[in-house]
Order: structure tokens, then sequence, then C-alpha cells
């Protein structure tokens, strides 16, 4: 989930040098833009399969093959260091869908802030399309836990809320109705579904935007194509994948002079690379990267396991 409260650049310097002078072999950040969701350091790290994020579009998806599983697991690393690892499991059937994800800080992260977080998702599917209904996530760290809640009904938020709450912030662009509508959750939002009958690991498959609410946060994700690369999980998918670029355009609820905000909307080299879950037209992160001040922040796929399962009709036939 993309929110105000991305790393800052000065928090960014600031634990640099302090993991400098414990260890002159450590010239890492513990944060980075695009992995933060709430104040812990980067259990996001670890989450990105969360904000794994809130990639894609809001396209129709075919019904008649709509049915099937994802189990991934994912390491999050910053300049080639591993600072998180995570989950995210998927289940599509041809009239809803659930996902779930959580994550936690690993490695050397952890000799500087300890973290985890888990969030969720469920919707049904209408005419062929996604249709959210709930969103949740929660992050803790030795300092607060926060939990983000989002209700959803035909595209419009009907209710969210985030506790503790928030004190008002007169910087912070409001939020207004207009922008609560025709939007979806950052887990809805991270599958790209594909309509129609063609390949949908076409390059055009690349080219959407999808407008996100992330409980603080209204703002645009556009992707487009830039290649297709070969990949082989550890365990599980092996084949083709697009590449896209993501392009984040800021729309209400942000601190317009905050370092991280203008610095992911002037990015133009952050990618995410797409796979496809067997027996749907889903294509979901399998890969991301992000590229910091520090070195590149990646979120990578070691197991990515896809089953297709058959429609309810079907299995009720048989």
């Amino acid at each position: 989930m993309v929110s105000d409260r991305l790393a800052d650049f000065d928090e960014i310097s600031e634990r640099r040098a302090v993991a400098a002078r414990q260890d002159p072999r450590v010239n890492i950040s513990v944060s980075s833009p695009l992995c933060r969701q709430s104040s812990a350091p980067l259990l996001r790290a670890g989450q990105l399969a969360g904000l794994a994020l809130v990639l894609a579009s809001v396209a129709p998806l075919d019904r008649a093959a709509a049915q099937g599983k994802l189990d991934a697991r994912y390491e999050a690393t910053l300049a080639g260091i591993e600072v998180g690892k995570g989950a995210w499991v998927i289940e599509i059937t041809d009239d809803g869908y659930a996902a779930a994800a959580n994550g936690a800080t690993s490695g050397v992260l952890q000799a500087f802030s300890r973290g985890h977080g888990s969030g969720e998702a469920q919707g049904r599917i209408v005419n062929g399309q996604f249709v959210p209904m709930n969103y949740m996530a929660t992050t803790t760290s030795s300092k607060k836990t926060e939990t983000i809640r989002i209700t959803l009904a035909n595209g419009a938020v009907k209710e969210s809320s985030i506790e503790p709450e928030q004190p008002p912030d007169a910087d912070r662009i409001p939020v207004t109705e207009a922008h609560r509508r025709g939007v979806v959750d950052p887990m809805t939002g991270s599958f790209l579904r594909v309509p129609g009958t063609g390949d949908p690991m076409s390059p055009d498959s690349c080219r959407v935007s999808t407008p996100i609410f992330d409980g603080r946060m209204r703002y645009d994700l556009r992707l487009d194509y830039k290649r297709t690369e070969m990949v082989k999980a550890e365990k599980g998918y092996q084949g083709p994948v697009l590449v896209c670029g993501i392009y984040f355009t800021p729309v209400s609820g942000y601190i317009p002079d905050r370092a991280a905000i203008r610095y992911l909307t002037e990015q133009r080299n952050m990618e995410v690379w797409l796979a496809p879950i067997a027996g749907t037209r889903t294509l979901v992160p399998f890969r991301l990267k992000i590229p910091t001040p520090l070195g590149n922040a990646v979120l990578q796929a070691t197991q990515f396991v896809t089953t297709a399962t058959p429609p309810k009709s079907a299995s009720r036939t048989q």
C-alpha cells in the first residue's frame, strides 16, 4: 500500500549512518519508498507482497476461465541484502475471490527493527468483473500497531477507518467523496485482469491504469509495457512474465511537500514482472523493483505455485 507514510529521506540517511557506525560493512537503509504502510520501518519490505501492491487494472475478467489458486512466497532485498520475507495466497472462484498476505522483517534488518504485518481482501465476480467488498491491513512494530479497514460497494468506498485515528493535518490534500468512487483497494488492485479471449501475456495487457484508495490516500498507478522475460521460481512457475513500468500519480490524501511523494512521482524506473495464475486470465506480481538512493529495493518470488481449479458448475456435474 502506498501512503504519505512512505519513508522520508531524512530517516533513511539517519539509519544508514547508525548502521555504518555499528558496522562499516553495512551500508543499507532500513526503509525505502513504496515499502512503508505505517511508521514501522521496513516490515513493508517483507510486505511488498501486500504492496504488490497495487499495480494493476480494473479490466473485466473472462468468467469462463476464472478459477485458480496461487500460493506464493517472496523475499525482499535492499541493495542485494535480505530485509524481509512475505507470503501471498489468492483463490479465484467462478463467483468470488479472496486474497491474504503477510510479511515480516528478516536478515540484517532485524538488528535494527522488528515488525510484521498482514492484509486481506475479499470480493465478488459480477458480469466478469472483480468487485471488491472488504479490505484490511495491520502492521505492528515495537512502537505501535496500526489497522486500516475499508468497505466497498460497486466501486465506491462506503466506510474506511484507521486505528489509532490519525490527527488532522492542514497540509494534507483532502480526499473528497468523488475520490472515493470508482476505486479499488490495494490488494484487489494488485491483480491485473485481462479482458477478452486473446493471449493474457500480450504486451497490451500491461497498458492499464488503476485508481486506488488505501484508506489514507487516493492515487493512480499506470503500467506500460517494457519487455517480456523468462523466469524460473525455486518452486513452482517457470515461463514468461510481462515486465511493466510503474508510474505513480497522487490524487489526494497526501502532503505535497513530502520528499517520498516527490520521489515516487518523478520515478521512471520502477518495474513489476507479472506472471499468470493458472486457469484464469489474472496476472500477479512475480517481481517488483523500486530504485532508491541506496540501491534497488526488490521483491522476488521464491515460490510461485499456481493451480487451475474446475468451475463449481463443472464440479457439480461430475
